[in-house]
């Protein structure tokens, strides 16, 4: 289990200076994920708040040392760790897992955080919560990751996938058994991190959102065009979205815009040359945030077929653009689509029911629309950014918290 909130051997920081705190990190900016672009955005939130925020996270390139970096339009302390490509993924490199202890103690040493909090067991986790519990710092752990999700990256045969999955989740129990405090994002993300790693009293906190940075529009003549934001991989699902456009009927007019990249990426354009979509679905690969969110604002619905997403804060960027959302009824996703409200969940995996749920919207006469783009709104003000640093500063400082009920919003 977690430890308790107080620990007497690690005392609570003082609730009125400012705090120094080291964020771990296995995956950062300029990396595109959701883990990264939380650990950013929390990063920046703390920085304006007044904290000292010092980062861990492995170079992204070759060059690696200690960076005054930009992210989120705040300034923070980066030390990059040398790391390798992991060639099976399309980006993807970690920290030499032999030298993080000692990269850890020596970042530690120099910097004296009053917490530590990592964002991931994985490596950088790791290494930062030995060391840290060593030396009597407060550590907070976050959990984004689903062992399930790295597989389709792993030079390992599928008959040990299992065993590999296990190893994860004892690797994962022992990390976050050293943290005064466990959150991961969502209840259900909660609930399944308590089941596999048998820890307790694991917070829900949402990643948390800004939704004052996006644009909703209330337009009742646009196209029916629908977009899907993140990585093209495996657990996203996108040829189940693919397959369901293929569905709808040709008088609706409808199009997909796919943003982002990933290793799928060749592989769904070839399924759509194949299937003839080459007019209705179109590739963005990459863009900057100012191209997501016009890629959002033009959009009339917003599709997220993944089964694996411990919150999705692309789903909570649309939500926050005024975009219905049709998804899978999987993992967290029902946190964020109230079915009939504001949008509709379908079965993983079923292509009919995908491309019925998205006619539905496409054919909504405006007022029933409208209505679920104010829902989208309502539902997006639980996820407040401003919630989240609150509840993470309380941590930090030792106090007691309450979970943030997304679902209570002030009206």
């Amino acid at each position: 289990m977690a430890k308790p909130s107080s620990s007497p051997s690690k005392r609570p920081a003082s609730s009125s200076k400012p705090l120094t705190i080291v964020i771990g990190c296995d995956t950062f900016g300029p990396n595109v994920n959701g883990a990264a672009k939380f650990a950013e955005r929390l990063a920046a939130g703390l920085v304006g708040r007044g904290h000292n925020v010092h980062i861990v996270a492995p170079a992204y390139s070759r060059k690696r040392g200690t960076f005054v970096e930009e992210h989120e339009g705040a300034k923070m302390n980066v030390h990059r760790l040398r790391s390798w490509r992991w060639f099976p993924h399309d980006w993807l490199r970690f920290a030499l897992p032999w030298r993080i202890n000692q990269n850890s103690a020596r970042i530690l040493d120099e910097v004296k955080p009053d917490v530590v909090h990592f964002q991931s067991h994985i490596i950088v986790g790791r290494g930062l919560s030995i060391e840290a519990e060593k030396r009597g710092i407060r550590i907070i752990g976050t959990n984004h990751f689903m062992p399930e999700n790295l597989l389709d990256f792993a030079v390992i045969p599928r008959w040990v996938h299992d065993f590999a999955i296990r190893l994860a989740w004892a690797a994962a129990a022992r990390t976050f058994g050293r943290a005064e405090a466990v959150t991961t994002p969502t209840r259900k993300a909660a609930d399944f991190l308590e089941e596999f790693t048998h820890l307790t009293d694991v917070h829900a906190i949402s990643c948390g959102i800004d939704a004052h940075h996006y644009t909703p529009t209330f337009n009742p003549d646009g196209e029916n065009k629908a977009v899907f934001v993140g990585r093209v991989t495996g657990e996203k699902k996108i040829d189940v979205l693919i397959r369901a456009m293929q569905l709808l009927p040709a008088d609706l007019r409808a199009s997909l815009e796919i943003v982002g990249g990933g290793d799928l990426l060749n592989h769904h354009k070839h399924l759509v040359h194949q299937l003839g979509l080459e007019g209705k679905i179109t590739f963005t690969g990459y863009v900057t945030d100012d191209q997501l969110k016009a890629s959002l604002t033009r959009a009339k619905v917003f599709a997220m077929p993944s089964i694996a997403e411990l919150q999705s804060i692309a789903t909570m960027e649309a939500m926050a653009t005024a975009l219905p959302v049709v998804g899978a009824n999987a993992m967290a996703l029902p946190h964020l689509i109230h079915d009939g409200e504001n949008g509709f969940l379908s079965e993983p995996g079923n292509v009919q029911e995908l491309a019925d749920k998205l006619e539905r919207v496409f054919r909504m006469p405006w007022a029933e629309l409208e209505k679920m783009k104010q829902e989208s709104l309502h539902f997006i003000r639980g996820h407040d950014i401003t919630r989240t640093l609150d509840t993470f500063e309380a941590l930090y400082r030792g106090e007691e918290v309450v979970d943030p009920d997304p679902e209570l919003t002030e009206d």
